[in-house]
């Protein structure tokens, strides 16, 4: 049986994996840097035996598995990142961080090891199925434009054109030995607001000889709040942060001259994000005019709403209970959090789904993009079985 030859090959090549897996957690590299990634990940596809294309997106892989039975001309994709995050690790474990400063912190590490662990039992099992398999090893996930939207212009999805996708994330709050998993719309679009509100600057006890940006910013940031409270459709989920507000000069008496504002505004509705965005930079730059000031508003569009096709989806969902049974395949919640895998699901029928890497008994407890973020490595042999038979049953084995 096929899905047996899968586990057994799993659990055969976990210890491996792991070993790529800390390979790639000691040595990371920033979005749009990672060359030393890119050619360790071409080097294990050339000693599986798999041929590959370097330099998509200056450090992106592509492989090409073929199966070879039946003759089969389906393709299919799977998606794995490996770009790291500039935080700087506090684990104190035999295969922390070397590069200091940069680190795993997301997880990318894991996708990478486990698509390289996939790509090992695939190539091994190639006469016992049919159609083929596109394997893509995306950079810069974490900065925009993001990999994916690269790496599409330049051509990954066609020559062949797969027929779907599917991808994986860690996701720390499930248990290892689960999967969660959610069709239709997933996770949000994002674009990145940075703003800058001019007045004029002195002595904080003659307010009435100064145009006070603090009091305009402390407008513009409450009124902005309504366009997501009262112009956005309540069934639409929808948020606006700004998580930075620095002022040029200010002190206990001083009012300075100008506030620097960042924040994020994240939607699962292209039209409304549209709206929203001229609708915002109007409010804002209209009552700091009316307030006597100035606001330079500027939004840096950013990644598209993913969306899991239904049928793609709960079809993911079926195999993957064949393969872990019913009780380890979670229903998942929207996510206001954003993925530039979006990319892929705004161009054909996608899957993201979460893999479990938590355990509550060995302490394995922190979130993503933390300095304290790591996962049971168990994980690794259900991710690459897991994976593996997805892509097969996608194939129609």
């Amino acid at each position: 049986m096929l899905k047996e030859k899968i586990k057994n090959l799993a659990q055969q090549y976990h210890s491996e994996v792991v070993g790529i897996r800390r390979h790639l957690h000691q040595h990371p590299e920033l979005s749009y840097q990672e060359v030393e990634t890119g050619k360790f990940i071409a080097k294990k596809l050339t000693e599986f035996g798999i041929q590959y294309e370097h330099g998509i997106a200056d450090n992106g892989v592509v492989g090409m598995i073929e199966g070879k039975k039946n003759g089969s001309e389906k393709v299919i994709a799977l998606r794995a990142d490996f770009d790291a995050l500039p935080i700087l690790e506090a684990n104190n474990v035999p295969y922390k961080s070397k590069n200091e400063g940069v680190m795993h912190a997301c997880g990318h590490d894991v996708h990478t090891s486990s698509l390289l662990g996939v790509a090992k039992i695939l190539s091994e099992l190639k006469e016992a199925f049919s159609g083929n398999i596109k394997l893509i090893f995306q950079p810069a996930e974490e900065k925009l434009p993001g990999g994916a939207s690269i790496m599409i212009k330049e051509g990954v999805l066609e020559n062949p054109r797969p027929v779907s996708i599917f991808g994986q994330h860690v996701h720390p709050p499930l248990e290892v030995g689960k999967i969660g998993i959610k069709p239709g719309m997933y996770m949000a679009s994002a674009d990145e607001i940075f703003m800058t509100v001019t007045g004029r600057g002195g002595h904080g006890a003659l307010p009435q000889d100064c145009v006070d940006p603090i009091v305009i910013t402390a407008q513009i940031i409450t009124a902005l709040q309504g366009v997501v409270s009262r112009q956005a459709n309540p069934t639409t989920p929808t948020v606006l942060t700004f998580g930075r507000i620095n002022s040029t000069g200010g002190s206990t008496n001083i009012i300075p001259n100008e506030v620097k504002l960042q924040g994020t505004f994240r939607t699962m509705d292209e039209k409304w994000r549209k709206k929203a965005k001229i609708s915002m930079k109007k409010m804002a730059e209209g009552i700091a005019e009316s307030m006597g000031g100035k606001c330079d508003f500027h939004i840096v569009h950013g990644y598209p709403f993913l969306i899991n096709d239904d049928d793609l989806t709960l079809k993911a969902k079926q195999f993957a209970i064949e393969y872990l049974g019913n009780e380890n395949v979670v229903d998942l919640p929207i996510r206001m959090t954003a993925e530039d895998f979006s990319y892929y699901s705004q161009e054909m029928p996608a899957c993201f789904y979460r893999l479990g890497t938590g355990n509550v008994a060995k302490g394995i407890t922190s979130p993503v993009h933390t300095n304290t973020f790591d996962v049971d490595e168990d994980c690794l042999e259900l991710s690459i079985g897991l994976m593996s038979w997805l892509a097969v049953r996608e194939l129609g084995n």
